[in-house]
């Protein structure tokens, strides 16, 4: 952890990891300290764990996101996942055999009809989500579900996956993963201590190309409900929600099969603060070619606060950015 003076001295100096008059953060190099205390600041970047960690854990899906993300963050947390069950079998006893599961069941219902699952850790695409959640709800077995973003294929199915879970007293959890990431839950920590000032303006920008999934080709939509969904409940963590919303959208001429919402750009508007009205904008614009401009917005003291362009090979070694303005200073970080 190093001072804000040795900030200071990097940010000003100015190579290919700095932008110019804004202080950066790469990775977890989280290097903020207040100028009145040299002592570290604690930015709460790691979430708290639950006091029981022997919750048996049952798995619906055994794809990239269970096999590369979840089970390996449940080892990792000494959580305990005790079962799961897939499309196929062989795929379930892929995932099995390498995160050491000992129950592999042929079905979902097997695995909703084992009374010693306590959680259940939904993740499969969302036309097939909320039949799940329901017939959880049916049985009752568990006490919690984890499941996937987006919710359901619309807002009626999301809303009635809830209500069963309320009616049922099952604990239902999105996995909003973005707003565990360690820069980003370090910026709600400064904005919350008013480190950064008052908040005016701040945007996502992603340019990472994504890989889409075989499943993704059925929906119609697509780029705000897989991807935008990250973005915006990153700024709902920062800012709670917003009072206005304005979305434009386009097909991306470089994804073939069809859908609506290819290349997207939205702006939400909050309530006015004692600095004027608080406006946070997300572009998505998933180009290999970075742009040939610097993107800009203005603070309440009237600085220029914008984006550098970046190199080809620059933008495409990140798949996203965020850049926070208050009215004291500017902090952007990659992730």
């Amino acid at each position: 952890m190093r001072d804000l003076h040795a900030c200071v001295r990097d940010f000003h100096a100015w190579d290919e990891n700095r932008w110019n008059g804004n202080l950066f953060w790469t990775g977890s190099e989280l290097c903020l300290r207040t100028a009145e205390n040299a002592g570290p600041m604690e930015l709460n970047i790691h979430p708290p764990l639950p006091g029981r960690r022997d919750f048996r854990i049952g798995i619906l899906g055994a794809g990239f996101i269970v096999n590369d993300c979840h089970l390996v963050a449940y080892r990792k947390a000494g959580f305990n996942p005790v079962a799961i069950t897939s499309r196929t079998r062989a795929g379930a006893e892929k995932v099995a055999l390498r995160h050491g599961i000992p129950k592999v069941y042929d079905t979902p219902e097997q695995l909703l009809d084992d009374p010693s699952i306590e959680v259940l850790d939904i993740a499969v695409p969302p036309m097939h989500q909320p039949g799940l959640i329901k017939t959880a709800c049916q049985r009752k077995t568990v006490k919690g579900i984890l499941a996937q973003k987006p919710l359901a294929m619309n807002y009626r199915e999301a809303v009635e996956a809830v209500a069963a879970c309320e009616k049922a007293g099952i604990v239902l959890a999105v996995n909003q993963n973005m707003r565990y990431d360690q820069s980003v839950r370090a910026a709600r920590t400064l904005l919350e201590k008013g480190t950064l000032g008052e908040p005016v303006f701040a945007t996502i920008d992603m340019r990472g190309i994504p890989h889409w999934m075989d499943w993704h080709r059925e929906l119609g939509w697509l780029t705000l409900r897989i991807m935008s969904i990250h973005h915006l409940d990153t700024f709902r963590y920062w800012f709670g929600d917003p009072e206005g919303i304005y979305c434009s959208v386009r097909t991306d001429p470089r994804t073939k099969f069809r859908h609506t919402d290819g290349i997207c750009t939205y702006i939400l508007e909050y309530a006015a603060t004692s600095a004027g009205a608080k406006i946070l904008t997300r572009r998505h614009q998933p180009f290999a070619t970075p742009p040939s401009a610097t993107k800009t917005g203005i603070d309440r003291s009237g600085r220029k606060a914008g984006f550098p362009t970046l190199s080809s090979a620059q933008w495409g070694n990140c798949s996203s950015h965020w850049k926070t303005v208050t009215n004291q200073r500017s902090v952007a970080a990659i992730i």
